[in-house]
């Protein structure tokens, strides 16, 4: 059952718009192909526990990047990090979320243990990848759970892992953006562990955002996956903002993270709305 603080996004059907940038059938077709490529060679991915830790980051990268490939996503990386330090802290990855897609686009850049909604376990295909990568599952609608979560993440994280998490607690179709819930930065302050907020962006041929991409209204996974696959061009724009401390408040921190996650994208909405104005003004009374 939900409840108050069950987090709701606005976007539905309506924001997917016309995907009328289809790609050529031919190509749609190998990227079913190597889609099919990526899924057989999935076995091999437990592997990775009895890996050391950054050989097994090195495995998930690989594997994040060559699913990406096969369903067409080209990925271009900013990383405005400052030089890693190995100090053994643990970090919290932060981003928004637009798509089942964003879960591939951070193991290709930032892979790590992702935290992320339940029934992502039960999913063909990318169910199995996030169970064998060590997600932690999060159910939107027991709010008593929450806490238990925050601690097991907690945990994680003083043993120097890397977590994944998306704190807006649900999809967005990346023209709007929502704001990130503080619960799940406890679990940084808790352990003193670095956040590393990260700012992605879906991108089409023209530059423009590709809410083709986006995970919202009533599509199904296999909807989601055959409109993505036949987009011509999807590139995922990746910022890698500079890495947070803690502090002592959760609210604040998620506050100074979400600046650092949607900024992009609110100026984007800002020049927009100028230009709107501006457009307005410029046009004589009675027209």
């Amino acid at each position: 059952m939900s409840h108050a603080w069950m987090p709701h996004s606005p976007c539905g059907d309506g924001c997917l718009g016309v995907a009328s940038d289809r790609a050529a059938v031919a190509r749609i077709a190998l990227r079913g192909v190597g889609l099919i490529g990526v899924a057989l060679t999935l076995p091999l991915l437990p592997v990775a526990a009895v890996l050391p830790r950054r050989r097994r980051a090195v495995l998930h990268r690989g594997y994040a990047r060559a699913a990406l490939r096969a369903l067409g996503v080209r990925l271009h990386v900013d990383d405005e990090r400052e030089p890693q330090v190995s100090d053994g802290r643990g970090r919290l990855v932060v981003a928004g979320h637009v798509s089942w897609l964003d879960v591939l686009v951070l193991g290709a850049v930032v892979p790590g243990q992702f935290v992320a909604r339940g029934d992502l376990l039960q999913w063909p295909f990318l169910g199995s990848v996030a169970h064998r990568m060590g997600v932690v599952p999060i159910d939107r609608d027991r709010l008593r759970e929450l806490s238990g979560v925050v601690d097991e993440v907690a945990e994680r994280l003083r043993t120097g892992q890397r977590m994944v998490a998306f704190p807006e607690g649900t999809t967005w179709c990346g023209r709007a953006t929502g704001r990130l819930r503080p619960a799940l930065f406890q679990a940084a302050i808790d352990a003193d562990a670095l956040i590393e907020p990260v700012e992605l962006r879906y991108l089409g041929v023209d530059g423009s955002v590709e809410t083709g991409v986006c995970f919202v209204g009533d599509q199904t996974l296999l909807q989601s996956l055959r409109r993505t696959v036949g987009l011509r061009q999807v590139e995922a724009r990746v910022r890698l903002a500079p890495h947070q401390e803690p502090g002592s408040d959760r609210r604040e921190l998620a506050a100074r993270c979400e600046d650092l996650v949607h900024g992009s994208a609110r100026d984007t909405r800002e020049a927009e709305a100028i230009l709107a104005r501006t457009v307005s003004d410029a046009v004589p009374a009675g027209r």
